[in-house]
């Protein structure tokens, strides 16, 4: 099912894990398909059907508790289903209009439930879970591109007999879905393969006819017929060549004579309208927004009256047009990958949405000027074909008539330069053998043009190396080994040297020998630029002139030195953006993958699985460098590497460690990541190594606990596996920063938990912690005191704080500008405000002044933090009411906070203002500030945090002069009455006292009436908790006075009350 949702499914967008799938025959085939196999499921395969999936599928239904029949405990809008797994949790759970499944047999029970709904219930299902085997089967089984070992190693555990049972029902379960797949795949081929599919010679005769329809007079029928690009590629498309991976031909916008202009994809699938290309990166004007029409003709006439009249009188002889000349086009550097801005360039004619990554070039008026491609395009397997063979012809010849004929072509790359408009060409001759390669910037492509301006500048070693590239050029065979193992004999890591065979063209040639079948010259080449791939110019430079291409070909090869050196080339190529996407996108990321599978932890190796070993390590290397883009970590995981870097991190050695958990801790940003981390059993392997003699890697340990400590169950873990006293005896390398914020970091999100808490208390990790709030960098800082706040939870820790001399930096830390750092400085101050004695010391050190003056920042969690850091603070103060009075201005400031779009913000606000206005003098200025209306305001608010502190909130500022009513009058009374329908306790019991306020107001009491109140109060005046119970029985009683002296005034001759039965 993962499969064919992955290649079969069409999406309404290109990027994976996002969009809705489009209404198209395909996919309503698939759904059908996918619905008669769950709906059939739990009959023919009762057993599988009960098997518990390792996560639930999630997602939007449509279906009520109305729908549920038995079987079922209906509670409300809830349902629980009655099947439990053996936890006791049930296998279905619905709370509109989320649900949440566990197993097969209640998706078929949902299905059958559903209806007539039941094809939305699919579709919502499968758009809310992009590879549903993942979430049935684990991480470890989900879906994976090319060759997948998931099964053997389940059939490994039935074999061994470890969970016998459960390990055989996944089998069979993962064989099902596999059968799906491969029935969903067939039959989406043969509906594709019936549909008429356009080229793109059929287009540009389709647009040609069009044009001749837009003369003038009373024959015109369009108005007009342009592209969106002028370029046209070899292969005839005018789409970006990542768009022609989507099968799409050009762009076209035409101007019907009675209707807007229309923005039209032309495809190898048809033609449809998009959302109006205006220019490159703007991925939602790509999608399709009308139906798919077979040609343009026809969706013309659907979408023009005036072109479906007109068309069928109109003389179709095709009329020759003069020939035009042809604007060639030659294509930059990557300006948006290289963070520079895009040039501008001037344009002969205009084009209505040229890519700005092309130039167009002018011939001279005195001559014509050949362009050649540029050598980009060639990388991406747009050159022409007859490039193509000539780059694969004889191949059936000796070796070294192979071997001479590369030289050749490499000669003639070598000295391949295309001169850039608006730059002078320089003064050399054809015979030069410098040739500029790409690069960073302009400034960058004028260095060696500067630098041979000078040549008592240049050291030897540059006119030494340029002898070896001319021989690299010309030599035969024996020559070029030669030649290579002496440039190896230079000091490449200087960057003299690397510079050098950059500019004298040594790159063109050592990047091309790799496309040799001489094994001894590639591993020459892969091992030069191993070591100049250093340099951030080379590594560009080779990214463009495709060498990334050629060495992921080469970890294919049968040869383990070459995979090594290539993967570790990769590994230092693959540090910037555009050279990880190229990876990716030749298929580099399962390769890499595929370079893990060795067996690392046995007790002897023979020499081929050293060599494995070895392998691996450098394909992990390259894996590591890949990480950093957040697409890569998707492909990792999609090519099954998860389990194999499991498998690498019971490695006992250091230099294979540490490239697995620097990927490990890369990837753990992802959640998907994080869970097959825990269940994968890889905490204990991390904790393990924390007690290793390697800084880092101990430090990419504690980094990925960092990471994967936001989840508790990783938490408990680290605890479990007695990872919590490692961490804390890491603290005392205080000289290595790094490792110091990754192991604070750790701490940090470890003490989220208050058993870990406990422990770190145990361990005196606080008094190091305090200790490490000075003299430090900011990314250890933020991890410190975020630390501190958390533990400053337990009273005995803050007294410890207080001790310790902690109070003063962390009030200092105040002053700071870093937004991470106030967000956990805000937090500490105020956890450690809670305590009398520690307050004084913050009054002391002006520190509520300065949480104050936080308000003024712009981040709302800066906004937030403080405003519940004020809160303990003015509860704490002695003479807090003169205090806030104090500062100038500062009630104003917290009652305009009030007018924030961030929740977090209104409920640490409203908590404030409940703590200000206990002081009545402050009470009557933040009145005359209008904070009631702006209270009022906020009241249909469905957040239980927010609606608990603004119901606190609006008690206290009832205790004003007219503000009861004036809240009536605003409408903040029937909104209140509604919070008594919250399932949180803590929202009952300020919504009864605000209640309780505003009832002594009898307009209030009359709307609280009329809105249900007196059920509502009349069942929480039964509550174990007190201010509850007093809250709600006042508001009734109230209510009940109200109506008393109601009846009286209009029977005033009723029996007395006493006297009343």
């Amino acid at each position: 099912m993962g499969i064919a949702l992955t290649r079969a499914a069409q999406w309404t967008t290109a990027s994976s894990g996002t969009g809705k799938l489009e209404i198209t025959p395909v996919n309503e085939s698939l759904l059908k398909e996918i619905l008669e196999f769950v709906e059939q499921f739990s009959s023919r395969h009762p057993q599988e059907a009960k098997h518990v999936f390792k996560e639930p599928l999630q997602w939007t239904t449509s279906l009520e508790a109305s729908d549920f029949k038995t079987e079922y405990d209906i509670s409300g809008p809830s349902v629980k289903s009655q099947e439990t797994d053996k936890d006791g949790r049930p296998m279905l759970q619905l709370t509109p209009p989320s649900i949440s499944v566990h197993s097969f047999s209640q998706l078929s029970k949902i299905v059958q439930l559903a209806e007539d709904k039941r094809l939305n219930e699919v579709r919502a299902c499968l758009e809310a879970n992009r590879d549903p085997v993942a979430k049935m089967l684990g991480p470890s089984l989900a879906t994976v591109e090319g060759e997948d070992s998931s099964v053997l190693r389940l059939l490994g555990k039935v074999k061994e007999g470890d969970q016998a049972k459960e390990a055989e029902i996944k089998v069979n379960l993962i064989i099902l879905l596999q059968q799906l797949d491969t029935q969903l795949l067939s039959n989406s081929l043969k509906q594709i393969s019936q549909e008429v599919r356009l080229s793109p010679a059929a287009v540009k005769n389709d647009v040609e006819l069009l044009k001749n329809f837009c003369s003038e007079g009373e024959k015109r029928v369009l108005k007009s017929v342009q592209y969106t690009s002028d370029y046209e590629f070899t292969n005839g498309c005018r789409t970006p060549p990542w768009r022609q991976v989507h099968g799409e031909i050009c762009y076209l916008v035409i101007q019907p004579c009675d209707t807007e202009p229309l923005h039209i994809t032309c495809s190898t699938a048809g033609v449809f309208l998009n959302g109006g290309i205006r220019q490159e990166g703007e991925e939602n004007a790509y999608d399709r927004t009308s139906d798919v029409y077979k040609d343009l003709v026809t969706l013309l006439k659907s979408k023009s009256p005036h072109f479906a009249e007109n068309i069928n009188k109109q003389d179709f002889a095709v009329q020759k047009e003069p020939p035009t000349q042809k604007i060639q086009h030659v294509e930059l550097v990557d300006a948006e990958e290289q963070g520079q801005p895009q040039r501008s360039y001037e344009h002969q004619e205009k084009n209505v949405h040229e890519k700005a990554r092309q130039q167009l070039v002018q011939n001279k008026p005195g001559g014509k000027k050949k362009l050649e491609p540029s050598l980009k395009w060639k990388n991406l397997g747009l050159a022409s074909p007859y490039e193509e063979a000539d780059d694969k012809k004889s191949k059936k010849n000796a070796a070294s008539e192979k071997f001479a004929e590369t030289q050749e072509k490499m000669q003639k790359k070598a000295d391949f330069s295309v001169s850039l408009p608006g730059r002078q060409s320089s003064n050399k001759t054809k015979d030069d053998d410098f040739s500029e390669s790409s690069s960073e910037s302009e400034e960058d492509e004028e260095q060696p043009e500067r630098r041979t301006e000078s040549n008592t500048d240049l050291p030897s070693e540059y006119w030494q190396i340029q002898k070896l590239v001319k021989y690299l050029k010309g030599g035969n065979q024996t020559a070029t080994v030669i030649a290579l193992c002496s440039m190896r004999d230079f000091n490449l890591a200087q960057e003299t040297c690397q510079l050098a065979i950059r500019d004298v063209g040594g790159l063109e040639v050592l990047i091309n020998l790799l496309d040799t079948e001489e094994i001894k010259c590639k591993i020459g080449s892969l091992k030069i630029l191993k070591e100049i791939s250093r340099n951030t110019q080379i590594r560009r430079a080779i990214a463009d002139l495709g060498g990334l291409q050629t060495m992921v070909k080469i970890l294919d090869s049968p040869d383990k030195d070459l995979k090594c050196l290539a993967a570790e080339t990769i590994a230092n190529v693959a540090k910037f953006r555009r050279a990880r996407r190229t990876v990716r996108q030749h298929g580099g990321i399962k390769r890499l993958v595929e370079l893990l599978d060795c067996v690392p932890d046995s007790a002897a190796l023979t020499e081929e699985q050293e060599k494995d070993v070895e392998v691996a390590r450098c394909g992990a290397l390259a894996l590591w460098s890949c990480s950093k883009s957040t697409r890569n970590k998707e492909a990792i995981r999609k090519a099954g590497g998860i389990p194999l870097l499991a498998r690498l991190l019971k490695s006992p050695h250091d230099n294979m460690l540490i490239p697995v958990v620097g990927t490990l801790q890369e990837c753990a940003s992802e959640r998907s990541y994080r869970i097959a981390i825990q269940t994968e059993g890889m905490i204990e392997d991390l904790v393990k190594n924390l007690n290793c003699d390697n800084h880092e890697l101990q430090m990419h340990c504690a980094s990925a606990i960092f990471k994967c400590a936001e989840d508790k169950r990783t938490r408990d873990l680290v605890r479990q596996c007695e990872g919590l006293q490692p961490l804390v005896t890491l603290l005392s390398q205080a000289d290595n920063k790094q490792l110091l914020a990754a192991t604070t970091g750790a701490i940090w999100k470890c003490s989220i938990s208050m058993e870990n808490v406990a422990k770190f208390q145990d361990y005196k990790a606080l008094e190091t912690l305090v200790g490490l709030l000075t003299d430090q960098p900011e990314e250890v800082l933020v991890n410190v005191v975020g630390a501190l706040g958390e533990g400053a939870q337990k009273p005995a820790n803050r007294a410890t704080i207080r001790k310790c001399g902690g109070i003063q930096p962390l009030v200092n830390l105040l002053t700071g500008t870093n937004q991470a750092l106030l967000v956990n400085v805000t937090k500490a101050v105020g956890a450690c405000a809670t305590e009398p004695e520690n307050m004084a010391i913050i009054d002391r050190l002006d520190g509520v002044r300065l949480l104050w003056s936080l308000l003024k920042n712009p981040n709302p969690d800066v906004q937030a933090s403080a405003a519940w850091a004020i809160c303990p603070c003015i509860e704490n103060a002695k003479d807090s009411g003169e205090m806030v009075r104090s500062f100038v201005g500062g009630l104003e400031l917290i009652v305009n906070l009030l007018k924030s779009t961030n929740k977090e913000v209104l409920a640490s606000v409203c908590a404030a203002i409940a703590k200000i206005a206990k002081d009545e003098e402050n009470l009557a200025v933040i009145t005359d500030h209008g904070v009631v209306p702006m209270l009022a305001k906020l009241t249909n608010t469905t957040d239980d945090k927010l609606r608990h502190h603004l119901a606190e909130a609006i008690a206290r500022c009832c205790m004003w002069g007219s503000n009861r009513v004036l809240f009536g009058e605003a409408g903040a009374v029937a909104p209140l009455v509604r919070y008594l329908k919250s399932k949180d306790s803590s929202v009952h019991q300020a919504t009864a006292q605000a209640l309780f306020q505003l009832s002594k107001n009898p307009n209030n009491c009359i709307t609280m009436h009329d809105n249900g109140v007196v059920k509502l109060l009349l069942g929480m005046m039964g509550s174990t908790d007190e201010v509850l119970q007093e809250a709600a029985a006042g508001s009734v009683a109230n209510i009940r006075r109200l109506a008393l002296a109601n009846e009286k005034a209009r029977f005033p001759t009723t029996v007395p009350e006493s006297e009343a039965v």
